[in-house]
């Protein structure tokens, strides 16, 4: 179906302002436009309690780490990765929709600031994701453990549910992928299409690889692409896609590796929807539709298991 009338409104504003592309951009000006959106959300709902914390990293250094937990007993504990890039993004940015998610599926929400390229390359981002897993599983033993994200976020999810496997860590009940990044091939039809050149383009995904891996011959790893990583007894998945995305391609082919392998999943394809809709809270009504489905997969889950 055609792009939806809000995102194309949106898209129409944003093109008013006459900001360049995004791989036109430093990353301290697009961090800076991010935060211009953090109004626009508006507070999302009231937690029992916000807890701002840092986490320890194998390293010797330490990421910033937002804990939401709902009103009520939570059913479990959902780490949610942020989106942009490995370069932009933060624990106030996503704060609105961490408490949607937190509210909707009765979670608690752990929400990192991973560290960001490139200041940060990689490995930086996938380590801190696993350092903040370690973490959240002993602080909430017990509880059933989540992870969650998109795009780069849900790279970083899908991630941690094989290393989690591989490396005999910890147990995770479900990864909610959410238009992930699941490979650095950028020469495919999806990448291509020219319906898909919106916010994010063919050329801003490659600036954004090339920051978070400068080092392309790093790109293939499953730490980067966990396309090419074994998906063998990884959790149970939901994925989120949108219908004009360049990541739409290798996100329907991770779906395709996780059913192949025998892993349970859910998917949808959200018609209609670009790249980036999910986090545009109080802004897209797609990202309420996201959220609604991810709190039906996930509820669903947690009552059955």
């Amino acid at each position: 179906m055609a792009l939806d009338e809000a995102t194309s409104s949106f898209l129409a504003q944003a093109a008013e302002t006459g900001a360049p592309p995004l791989y036109e951009m430093t990353p301290e000006d697009l961090r800076a436009m991010n935060d211009g959106f953090i109004d626009l959300y508006g507070p999302g709902p009231d937690m029992a309690s916000v807890e701002d914390v840092t986490v320890p990293t194998g390293d010797g250094s330490s990421i910033p780490v937002r804990v939401l937990t709902p009103v009520g007993t939570p059913d479990g504990v959902l780490i949610y990765f942020h989106g942009g890039g490995w370069v932009v993004g933060n624990r106030d940015q996503f704060d609105t929709l961490a408490r949607k998610l937190a509210e909707g599926t009765n979670c608690v929400v752990v929400l990192p600031d991973y560290r960001l390229a490139p200041e940060h390359v990689y490995p930086a981002a996938a380590n801190d994701a696993w350092d903040v897993t370690t973490w959240t599983a002993d602080r909430f033993a017990g509880s059933p453990l989540l992870v969650g994200g998109d795009s780069a976020g849900g790279n970083l999810a899908a991630i941690v549910a094989q290393r989690a496997v591989f490396e005999a860590g910890p147990a995770i009940a479900m990864q909610v992928l959410v238009y992930p990044v699941t490979d650095s091939d950028t020469d495919n039809e999806t990448y291509r299409d020219p319906a898909n050149q919106l916010m994010l383009d063919a050329k801003s995904m490659e600036w954004f690889w090339d920051l978070y891996t400068p080092d392309a011959g790093t790109r293939s790893n499953p730490d980067a692409s966990p396309l090419q990583g074994d998906v063998t007894g990884v959790a149970p998945a939901v994925v989120l896609i949108a219908e004009y995305d360049v990541l739409r391609g290798e996100g329907e082919a991770y779906v395709k590796k996780l059913t192949d392998a025998g892993v349970p999943v859910q998917s949808r394809v959200f018609d209609g929807q670009m790249h980036g809709f999910f986090q545009f809270v109080n802004i897209l009504p797609g990202s309420d539709a996201g959220i609604d489905y991810v709190t039906v997969a996930v509820k669903s889950h947690l009552e059955a298991n």
